[in-house]
């Protein structure tokens, strides 16, 4: 190969590439090999010996650049196209039917719904862009508006094309967004755990675990040793008008789909095909949970939308979990950011659906009453969605008469103030507005991932922090001097740098993750972005009144009371303005003004009909994003009507007033600019 011209060398590089697509797509999608090892291995140094004679002739997207050679110093956010969505779960027939029910009664009368049922994989979801059928992104769910950019890592995983697999003439889509599981099968997690016991390194306790904590190396070429895989689920942006046709669409782009997919013509076929996936789960080279069920038809998606970080249209079918029987050694207090007094039963530790167990949540008093636990007790636990260990039912044929019952105390275990129940409520909460818990647990929430997502800022670093006086709110975070942090125990200069680090970083959070961790009852991460969205700062916000904020949607009278007496507090009024001072994002980038280039800042738009790929609230938020103002009616002032299928009276009144109309094709590729 040494005598070859660059030309002829460009066309022999393109063809090694050809093959080893080919082969690759065989072992790591269709498990179909047909050539050994060493053969695929000569193909590649063969193109890498090519490459190196002629950098130039590279492509981002060559066999040889799955594995990077740079250790990143931290993963970047990146902003989802859009919203990777979570799902709800159930548990029964019933509840499935349930769900089949609310699907009906949110679609035209009469409307026939055809399903989807594919295994649940119990990996970590990610989202892929490919740009004219090349792979460019790889990013996680994060809170599922925005992501970690794990693109170098995602390129290690050799089940995923780099290059779309075209027919003949075919043209790639212009931008496509795959949405998967990355996933470690069960074979390469015993092998990694093996490896791990050999090098004295704790074990991972299942495989998702080891897929989320593989995927999150800094190092790529980490990743890359660990044998990750992954199943495409669905498509973001780029959809078929169904499901059904847009995993056959992926299959043919060469990626491995979830197996065992099939179509469901009622939710009766849909119970069917769950009492088979759960028949034959222990039986697949990987974990799953679940199965999950959607609804086939884009446009019906479309009008069912979505509630929260769930779409309408798809739920969960989680499995009934492992359990396993234990005995209660004790029942402790741990009292919350917001009062509430919540009793915990220390166990005997137990193994269970992977992980050690030694506590459960027993909920309020009404739990401990209704299940009569008692110290001491012999009780089976499960773990509630497979993530919350919590006691199903006490074994009462196995007490001695040695039990002890649990009384809620009269006063709050933390300041030994009196504690109260509200009527109609099952919380018990501490009367103390200056309780140390409120104050500790308000800290921990606003360091946490989904709020500041200070890094290196856990519950046992705040503890250290409160008891050596170093902080009494979140404004003490953003004073903290390295010499002051030396004097903590474990915590040495490189750790210390570190989380200041983390802390200056946290300043540039968005408004609506500030207004989140500031912990106001009931406003959780949504409410926030939706004040947030709305207000566009602090200072509207705080001016709101109850009425105001009742009227917007999703919020209510009981969110807005809380909201208003928040702002009523001077204290509260106090630190904000202390964050203000210390830098702290305290307005919505995009909202109140900052990228004023934007095609859409400053404008109106109108959504009408339905979309081939976006519901209306997710378009609605993205174009609220981005600077605009959506608003419900057409104007002289509307600047655009965006109009999908069934538009009606609202693109009747733009064309007669002369209003821009666009389409889902034309508002994507303005608000990608």
């Amino acid at each position: 190969m040494d005598d070859l011209s660059k030309a002829q060398a460009a066309e022999k590089i393109e063809d090694l590439r050809t093959q080893i697509r080919r082969h690759e797509h065989l072992y790591y999608v269709l498990d179909m090999p047909e050539i050994s090892d060493a053969e695929y291995d000569e193909l590649v140094a063969n193109l890498r010996k090519l490459e190196n004679q002629y950098p130039d002739l590279i492509t981002p997207d060559s066999p040889t650049m799955r594995v990077g050679g740079h250790v990143a110093p931290s993963f970047k956010e990146v902003k989802h196209i859009t919203p990777l969505l979570s799902l709800g779960n159930v548990f029964s027939a019933e509840e499935v039917r349930d769900f089949a029910r609310k699907v009906h009664s949110g679609l035209p009368e009469g409307t026939k719904v055809e399903y989807v049922v594919e295994p649940k994989i119990d990996g970590l979801a990610c989202s892929l862009i490919y740009e004219k059928g090349r792979f460019v992104r790889a990013a996680t769910r994060g809170d599922g508006t925005i992501g970690e950019d794990v693109t170098n890592n995602v390129r290690t995983i050799r089940s995923i094309p780099l290059t779309l697999q075209l027919a003949p003439g075919e043209r790639a889509p212009g931008l496509l967004d795959v949405r998967g599981e990355v996933y470690m099968p069960r074979r390469a997690f015993m092998r990694l755990n093996a490896e791990r016991v050999a090098a004295d390194e704790p074990e991972f306790a299942n495989p998702r675990n080891a897929a989320a904590g593989s995927l999150r190396q800094l190092n790529p070429q980490i990743t890359e040793k660990r044998s990750l895989s992954f199943f495409a689920y669905a498509v973001g942006l780029g959809a078929q008008e169904s499901h059904a046709e847009s995993m056959e669409m992926l299959a043919k782009f060469g990626f491995r789909v979830s197996e065992g997919w099939q179509k469901a013509k009622n939710i009766e076929e849909v119970w069917q095909l769950i009492e088979k996936h759960e028949k034959v789960r222990a039986t697949l080279a990987y974990d799953t949970d679940g199965v999950v069920i959607k609804v086939n038809a884009v446009w019906q998606q479309n009008l069912l939308g979505a509630t929260g970080k769930d779409p309408r249209w798809a739920v969960a079918f989680k499995f009934p979990p492992e359990q396993a029987e234990t005995t209660v050694e004790d029942i402790i207090l741990q009292v919350g950011r917001t009062g509430v007094l919540t009793p915990t039963a220390v166990l005997t530790p137990v193994r269970l659906s992977g992980s050690t167990i030694s506590r459960a949540t027993l909920h309020n008093e009404d739990f401990i009453k209704e299940k009569d636990i008692r110290i001491g007790d012999r009780v089976v636990i499960n773990k509630a969605g497979e993530i919350i260990p919590e006691v199903l039912w006490v074994v009462f044929e196995k007490r001695t008469g040695q039990e002890k019952e649990f009384t809620m105390p009269a006063n709050c275990p933390e300041c030994d103030w009196p504690v109260v129940r509200r009527e109609g409520e099952a919380a018990i909460r501490c009367t103390n507005p200056h309780c140390p818990a409120l104050g500790r647990e308000g800290l921990i929430h606003f360091v946490s991932r989904d709020a500041m997502n200070i890094d290196g800022c856990g519950p046992a670093v705040i503890n250290q922090l409160i008891a050596a006086e170093l902080v009494k709110d979140s404004a003490d975070l953003y004073l903290l001097q390295k010499e002051q942090l030396l004097n903590i125990e474990r915590m040495g200069e490189k750790s210390a740098e570190n989380l200041l680090a983390a802390i200056e970083e946290s300043k540039k959070q968005s408004f609506d993750k500030l207004l989140f961790a500031l912990g106001i009852r009931h406003v959780g991460a949504k409410v926030a972005r939706i004040l947030a969205l709305q207000y566009g700062n602090i200072d509207a916000l705080r001016q709101a009144s109850t009425d105001e904020l009742s009227a917007i949607r999703d919020i209510g009278p009981k969110i807005a009371e809380s909201v208003v007496s928040y702002f009523a507090v001077p204290s509260n009024l106090d630190l904000l303005y202390r964050l203000k001072k210390l830098g702290l994002n305290m307005e919505m980038k995009g909202v109140a003004g900052t990228d004023t280039s934007h095609p859409f800042y400053g404008k109106t738009l109108v959504f009408t009909g339905t979309m081939p790929t976006l519901d209306r609230a997710t378009a609605q938020t993205m174009a609220q994003d981005a600077g605009a103002k959506v608003s419900g009616s057409v104007s002289k002032k509307t600047d655009y009507v965006v109009a999908g299928a069934e538009a009606g009276s609202k693109l009747t009144k733009a064309q007669e007033l002369g209003v821009k109309v666009i389409d889902e094709t034309e508002f994507m590729r303005l608000l990608q600019q």
